[in-house]
C-alpha cells in the first residue's frame, strides 16, 4: 500500500519550494485543499501511476485515493498541481490503464510490416484492490497482415472487466509502403 503525507493548505497562499499544491475530492468527501512533498509524491507517482490506490495521511485521518489529474508547467514540465479522487474500497471504479505491448509480431519481423498500436490505454472497471498498474498485450499472434488484436482478446486479471466494446481493435500490422520520389518539376520561362 502506498502512503503519502498531506497537509491542509490555505488556497491562494504562495507556493512553497519542495511542496506541490493539491486538491482532494470525491463523492463522500468535500473538496479539500492540501499540499504534498514534491520528493515524496514523485516516488509514489513512479510506483502508482493513475491506477493504484494511494492513501493520503491527513490530519483528519487516512483517505484512499487515485491520482486523478496532474498539471504541469509547459516550459519546465514541473508538476504544478495534483487532483486526488477519494474512493470507497468497496465500490468499483472506472479507469484507463496503460497497455504494455510485449513479444514479437511475426508480421513485423518476417514480413517487414509496421506495428500499429490503435489503443494505448484500456478502459476498465474494478474494485480498487484489483486495479492493475498496467496490462500486457502479447503481439506474437500477429502473424499476417490480416491478423489483429481486439480489446476482447486481452487477458484481464481477476475482478477486472472491460468498459469498451470487445471488438474494438487494439493493435494490427500494416504492410510497409515504399515512398516514391516525385520527379522535380521544371518551369518553362
Amino acid at each position: 500500500m502506498l502512503k503519502l503525507k498531506a497537509e491542509a493548505r490555505e488556497s491562494g497562499k504562495a507556493r512553497v519550494k519542495g511542496v506541490i499544491p493539491a486538491v482532494m475530492y470525491g463523492p463522500k468527501n468535500p473538496t479539500t485543499s492540501i499540499a504534498v512533498s514534491e520528493a515524496e509524491f514523485n516516488k509514489v507517482w513512479k510506483a502508482a501511476g493513475e491506477s493504484t490506490v494511494v492513501t493520503l495521511e491527513c490530519a483528519d485521518g487516512e483517505h484512499d485515493t487515485l491520482i486523478h489529474d496532474i498539471a504541469r508547467d509547459p516550459v519546465s514540465d514541473a508538476i504544478t498541481h495534483i487532483d486526488f479522487y477519494t474512493i470507497d474500497k468497496n465500490t468499483k471504479v472506472e479507469v484507463a490503464i496503460p497497455l504494455e505491448f510485449v513479444g514479437v509480431a511475426p508480421a513485423v519481423k518476417d514480413l517487414g510490416g509496421i506495428l500499429i498500436k490503435v489503443i494505448h490505454e484500456l478502459e476498465i472497471e474494478a474494485l480498487p484492490k484489483d486495479l492493475p498498474h498496467g496490462i500486457e498485450v502479447d503481439i506474437s499472434s500477429l502473424v499476417t497482415f490480416e491478423n489483429h488484436i481486439t480489446a476482447g482478446d486481452i487477458k484481464l486479471p481477476a475482478g477486472v472487466s472491460l468498459k469498451i466494446a470487445p471488438e474494438e481493435i487494439v493493435a494490427l500490422v500494416n504492410a510497409a509502403k515504399e515512398e516514391t520520389e516525385d520527379a522535380p518539376t521544371t518551369i518553362d520561362m
